[in-house]
């Protein structure tokens, strides 16, 4: 699919469209619970319905309402030998351990950019855990033979705060006085988002620092009535799009939210944007845009609506954590450069550190989302301001995590031609 994006003033009202990590998070706590989940505002793209795919073929009953999911469950009880993740690293990296709760082998396979990203870090850990696990050179597929045994183990968190979600989230249906000492731990706000969401279903972890997790007595998940929140990382660029072009309101975005990418407002009001937030919406108003600098290490899928931010700011714009860019679903650092440069932006990738000369004007151009839904969306954003069209292919790439979004930007107002 081709859409092109002109340039466009933004004005309007328009809702955030659900977390896709609060989403996964529920629907793999819904699996491990026993009874009925009732899961209101549930996310639709991609990596949700995969998550709900993996959760059903892992034991669950799905009733899929107008408004609402139904997962009927009596925890992991694997109806196949083989699930597939989709394009989700948080899919796999959550769901690997809890499927490893059973005794049946599984063969864990994902497709897409998940094929090409490293899964040895399994080999590493889920053997201490008496889990026999091989993949294939470090890669998909995986093969795993549990059942899990929670056991006081240390594991390196720079690997992966996704792998660590799904330890604990199976630690919270085995695990009895055990303690997981994390070290170099990466997006702790993405933990402390699996710990609020553990909580809502009924399993507590004394977490000490981020470093260690302690689970006490035996617990068990509770089937519960769970809202998924709105998605700030969607949201981030709609937020980014009204402060370059224009003005909008964002609703149902929590401000006290978990989600790392709540950062977005952050780096907003350095840029100098107009910002007012109630408990459960944002206003942003275009203002005298700035170069500013922040750490994106915890956060970064922030990336690609920074840099659209930055490449409209007056200055060069820095942003740490490009380290952590390299196995997303394109080598995000090096795409960004190469997408927003046919944009006439020059960024410069220095070690952990991007640069992005903003203020020299965004040009039209035809640029490829590399088949990643946030360098589409970046670039969408980005052509708002540019001095002509921008013809983005393989645009479909936004179903991962935001099927709405060329939807949502035309309700603000953007000019969106889409071409199948």
């Amino acid at each position: 699919m081709q859409v092109t994006v002109s340039p466009a003033s933004i004005t309007g009202t328009v809702t955030a469209n659900p977390s896709k990590s609060a989403m996964q998070r529920a629907v793999a706590a819904a699996l491990l619970a026993k009874g009925t989940t009732i899961i209101r505002n549930p996310g639709l793209s991609n990596d949700c319905l995969a998550a709900l795919e993996v959760a059903e073929n892992l034991g669950a009953k799905i009733k899929r309402e107008h408004d609402y999911f139904e997962i009927t469950s009596n925890g992991v009880a694997p109806f196949y030998d083989e699930i597939n993740c989709g394009e989700s690293g948080l899919g796999i990296r959550m769901f690997t351990p809890i499927a490893a709760l059973s005794s049946l082998p599984i063969t864990i396979e994902g497709h897409g950019s998940l094929t090409t990203r490293p899964m040895d870090f399994f080999e590493q850990v889920l053997p201490q855990l008496d889990v026999k696990c091989t993949t294939q050179g470090g890669k998909l597929p995986l093969h795993i033979e549990g059942p899990l045994q929670p056991k006081n183990i240390t594991i390196d968190g720079s690997l992966s705060s996704q792998f660590l979600t799904g330890l604990l989230m199976a630690y919270g249906a085995a695990a009895e006085d055990v303690t997981i000492t994390v070290t170099d731990l990466k997006s702790k706000p993405y933990i402390a988002l699996t710990l609020q969401l553990m909580a809502h279903f009924g399993v507590q972890v004394e977490e000490k620092n981020f470093e260690t997790f302690h689970f006490g007595k035996k617990q068990a998940y509770k089937a519960c009535d769970y809202t998924v929140e709105g998605d700030w990382s969607g949201a981030a660029f709609l937020l980014v799009a009204a402060a370059v072009a224009g003005k909008a309101e964002v609703q149902h975005l929590n401000v006290a939210s978990a989600q790392s990418d709540k950062a977005i407002l952050e780096a907003l009001e350095k840029a100098g944007a107009q910002m007012m937030s109630g408990v459960f919406t944002v206003n942003i108003e275009k203002g005298g845009l700035n170069a500013f600098e922040i750490d994106a290490t915890d956060c970064p899928d922030l990336f690609p609506p920074l840099v659209a931010l930055a490449a409209n700011c007056n200055g060069t714009t820095k942003i740490k954590g490009v380290s952590r860019l390299a196995h997303k679903e394109s080598d995000r650092g090096l795409t960004l450069q190469a997408e927003f440069g046919k944009m006439g932006i020059k960024i410069d990738l220095q070690g952990d550190i991007m640069l992005v000369h903003g203020g020299t004007g965004i040009k039209g151009a035809s640029v490829h989302s590399h088949n990643d839904h946030r360098i589409a969306m970046a670039c969408a954003v980005a052509a708002l301001t540019a001095d002509g069209p921008v013809v983005i292919d393989n645009a479909e790439a936004i179903n991962k995590s935001y099927p709405e979004f060329y939807d949502h930007l035309a309700l603000l107002g953007g000019k969106v031609a889409v071409t199948v």
